[in-house]
């Protein structure tokens, strides 16, 4: 008598459930822009949705607590003069977001921790290196400061935000850069190009270490690849075969584009497809056949984007592991991934330490050849996000290096110039220095007042 064998896997019953219509965030405007990015993205303490505008691009951040209707004339981020293609949060800091647009820049944003009370209109950092739409950008896992971006001129990147200024450029894509992903430690990432290609780059040799030299046949003009985490393995080890894949499941035959999460401490994948109304998700292993099929989440309405909330974000004492966050054309609706237990006691083997909000590495250091991974921390006790470092210091605490602009001097040939009237601009423009800190002072004061009245606290 013949008996089958059940896999083992404590995450066989996962399931995905819907938040309570109340917990949605309503009358959102998701944008329609045709670019094949998430539109969304989430911390523990923020959803950021890219949104549609007149006059530019601008995307919407919201406190996570401010659920229901969102308001016509809430304050949006109107930094860009073209449509925002992608944003992307600090994993080391919850208020500093990144965005890329048609308009050929990426920018970085301070977010307060208020309600602001008018748009935020200027970025604390613009990166201007692209002669293309910029449609990709990605902080790196471990070191601070370091931000990738990725444009329609097949270029890729990697800044120091806090300098302003770009370290490394990678011109080895014949065609458009599909997508990015950095590995467990951010020595390496992996693209997917136009040519039906998968690439791994290492940034800092400014050089393409593995290439899949057999092109697919099949149409892999909306791939997106994922570096995993590969577990007792040794830094450093780059024997990889792309000759043939270790694992090919065939899911449907939907054009639309997959968006792939991957949950490194619990090895698990979730794949949304844009305009489908699903959400499958897998268990990988190290042991053929290595993609284990979990189940499906399915809803009646498509998704036009979805989110991914990090770990730290997620609510232990209800066994949640995962959360995402689906765009519909006018809300956004949290979807739960839980894992049901009947003990109220944490589970220790459900959390495993996870990646926490300090950088593993100064940009010197990573730029130097150091590889480290991400300093964890325990979520025994869950996780509460810090409160915004004042606001006073935190832009100077991200660009503290970076050198003021002299544009307009530099356009002049002081030779030319009298000593009396060098002196004199000198002076005027340290006088105009002065003013306008003194203003931000005085701006950083009140908003600081402002946000005291708003939570209570006066």
């Amino acid at each position: 008598m013949s008996r089958s064998i059940v896999r083992q896997s404590k995450f066989r019953h996962v399931f995905g459930q819907p938040a309570k219509a109340e917990q949605s965030y309503d009358d959102i405007r998701v944008s329609k822009v045709t670019w094949d990015s998430s539109f969304c993205a989430v911390n523990p303490k923020f959803l950021a949705v890219i949104v549609e505008s007149s006059g530019g691009g601008s995307f919407l951040v919201l406190p996570l607590s401010k659920v229901g209707r969102v308001d016509k004339n809430y304050p949006l981020v109107v930094g860009h003069s073209g449509p925002v293609l992608d944003i992307d949060w600090c994993p080391h800091n919850d208020n500093i977001l990144a965005s890329g647009s048609e308009d050929t820049t990426a920018m970085v944003w301070q977010i307060p921790d208020h309600t602001p009370s008018r748009p935020i209109s200027e970025p604390i950092v613009v990166l201007e290196g692209h002669s293309k739409r910029v449609g990709i950008v990605k902080w790196h896992p471990t070191a601070r400061n370091i931000l990738l971006s990725a444009g329609s001129d097949n270029l890729i990147i990697v800044w120091n935000v806090g300098t302003g200024e770009p370290l490394i450029t990678m011109d080895d894509h014949p065609d458009l850069i599909y997508n990015v992903s950095w590995n467990y430690n951010g020595s390496l990432f992996c693209t997917t190009c136009k040519d039906r290609r998968l690439r791994v780059c290492d940034p800092r040799k400014r050089e393409v270490v593995a290439v899949s030299m057999r092109a697919s046949k099949e149409n892999h003009s909306l791939s997106k690849p994922k570096f995993l985490r590969k577990k007792n393995t040794k830094q450093g080890n780059r024997d990889t075969n792309f000759e043939e894949p270790i694992a090919l499941l065939e899911l449907d035959t939907s054009n639309g584009v997959l968006l792939p999460f991957y949950d490194p401490d619990t090895s698990l994948v979730y794949l949304c497809g844009k305009g489908d109304s699903s959400v499958r998700y897998f268990e990988i292993t190290e042991e053929p056949p290595y993609v284990h099929y979990l189940s499906t989440y399915s809803s009646k309405e498509p998704q036009r984007g979805m989110g991914f909330m990090p770990k730290r974000g997620v609510d232990v004492s209800k066994c949640e592991i995962a959360r995402l966050y689906k765009l519909h054309e006018r809300k956004c609706e949290p979807i739960i991934m839980t894992v049901p237990r009947k003990s109220d006691l944490f589970q220790d083997d459900l959390y495993p330490d996870t990646a926490g909000p300090d950088p593993a590495l100064e940009p010197e250091e990573w730029m130097d050849g150091r590889d480290d991974d991400p300093i964890l921390i325990s979520m025994r006790d869950g996780y509460v996000p810090p409160k915004s470092r004042e606001l006073k210091v935190s832009k100077k605490n991200v660009l503290d290096s970076k050198p003021a602009p002299r544009r307009s001097l530099s356009a002049v040939d002081g030779s030319s110039l009298p000593p009396q009237l060098l002196e004199k601009l000198v002076e005027e423009i340290q006088s105009l220095k002065a003013t306008v800190l003194s203003q931000e002072k005085r701006i950083c004061d009140l908003e600081n007042k402002l946000s005291k009245y708003t939570n209570g606290t006066v």
